[in-house]
């Protein structure tokens, strides 16, 4: 069930849910750990990529093409206005990506010590970057009316903050942070998905036509982070069979969720 009546109040409080509290929560086992083993970091990471891939098919693009569908769109349509729209999502992270500032998680393992921890600081700031659109996914889908959507979106979102969280703590504390510094940080990497989710709360308080526009932009989005930053992070020489198994996993437990919800 929605949290609120209000639209735009869901998407507030699932994006803090899904953003915040997700991140925070994956955090915690960094006060614990000195280290994080880097196959098991590598199959957390790979499992949200699988998380996120169903996320984008089953709670983003499929209910984009049925509303197009209710609203008089034919199948042909509906299904090539979803296609524009996702590419629309897929450019602009690619344009933000370009002009902001960053370091892909790939190049973190190929620099000396030296440069390592300037490199640390980019790849936080990647990840805060990269949690506006997952965000503005949680935050369309909550003020999108439709409960399924709103919970499948919310769900898988929160999954796979919660091993970002953890990885993110332990890559700050393996330069010589302190844990509570390092936690920190990691949850408010976590806030900047509440911004996302009211810009795309926002933008459909506008003009509710744009809904399935809006989903299936927020769904080019998140597959445009899905395989330029996390599936080559992920499948490095010796650890592909893991990540693909882990992938397989989050996609299968994503797909059973969002049939769940649909019921």
């Amino acid at each position: 069930m929605p949290f609120t009546d209000n639209n735009f109040a869901n998407a507030v409080i699932a994006t803090a849910i899904a953003g915040f509290g997700a991140t925070t929560l994956g955090a915690v086992p960094s006060f614990f750990l000195r280290r994080l083993n880097e196959r098991l970091n590598n199959n957390l990471l790979s499992f949200a990529a699988g998380v996120m891939l169903a996320a984008t098919v089953f709670s983003l693009l499929l209910p984009a093409i049925n509303i197009m569908k209710e609203r008089g769109d034919s199948v042909t349509r509906a299904v090539s206005q979803t296609i524009i729209a996702l590419c629309c999502g897929g450019f602009a992270i690619w344009l933000m990506d370009k002009l902001i500032p960053h370091e892909h998680f790939d190049k973190l393992h190929k620099d000396s010590s030296s440069s390592r921890m300037k490199k640390i600081w980019l790849f936080v700031f990647a990840i805060a970057i990269h949690n506006f659109p997952e965000g503005l996914s949680v935050g369309v889908a909550a003020a999108s009316n439709n409960v399924a959507v709103e919970l499948g979106a919310t769900f898988g979102i929160a999954l796979q903050n919660i091993p970002e969280g953890l990885s993110v703590a332990i890559a700050l504390q393996s330069q010589g942070y302190s844990k509570k510094y390092a936690f920190g940080v990691s949850a408010l990497t976590g806030v900047v998905e509440i911004f996302g989710g009211i810009f795309g709360a926002g933008v459909l308080v506008i003009s509710a036509a744009l809904l399935p526009w809006a989903l299936a932009f927020a769904a080019g989005s998140m597959l445009f982070i899905v395989s330029d930053e996390i599936i080559p992070e992920t499948h490095r020489p010796g650890l592909e069979s893991g990540a693909t198994f882990a992938l397989f996993v989050g996609f299968g437990l994503m797909m059973f969720l969002d049939a769940v919800f649909a019921q």
